[in-house]
């Protein structure tokens, strides 16, 4: 069976666990009363990942573009395979859907975001008070899209893994 380039396995992995950390960080400093100088660090620290799955999400669709992965396994009903494209597509579309509206709702909300606390990130919009609450409900449901996709993701990976036993999962492992 044929598997992901070593480039498409990195990348995959590397957003995984990026917005796996993201999204607990996310939970995390929401759950922080008041405006502390803990939670101002842990928005900084969200933001900058949220900035940085988007760029690695550019360079993950750039790759898909140019490398055909690799075919499903036999056996593999087509139910299944529309069921696995349609999940796969909505990651791609999340991974760019979470980290735009997050940061559309913090240029909403009148605050500029700097990469690494050094690179200003271009301001599209100004600052708007209700704008501000769209992208901020926006934003959430994006992330609870991306949590059920991502656990549905998770789950058909283990069910080829230990149900089908198809070394589907092999594929993408390094």
């Amino acid at each position: 069976m044929r598997r992901y380039t070593l480039t498409a396995i990195t990348l995959h992995w590397l957003m995984a666990i990026l917005i796996i950390a993201t999204f607990l960080l996310g939970l995390t400093m929401v759950d922080i009363p008041g405006l502390t100088p803990t939670k101002l660090k842990y928005f900084s620290w969200h933001k900058w990942l949220g900035v940085t799955i988007f760029g690695l999400a550019c360079l993950r669709l750039l790759w898909r573009l140019t490398h055909t992965p690799p075919a499903y396994a036999p056996g593999i009903s087509f139910w299944q395979k529309k069921m696995a494209n349609t999940a796969h597509g909505l990651l791609y579309l999340l991974i760019f859907a979470v980290p735009l509206s997050g940061y559309f709702y913090t240029l909403a909300a009148g605050v500029p975001v700097v990469y690494l606390g050094i690179l200003p990130l271009p301001v599209f919009i100004a600052p708007d008070p209700e704008l501000k609450v769209l992208l901020k409900q926006v934003h959430y449901a994006f992330n609870v899209t991306l949590l059920i996709v991502f656990c549905l993701h998770v789950l058909g990976a283990l069910k080829h893994q230990f149900i089908d036993r198809d070394r589907t999962l092999q594929r993408m492992l390094p």
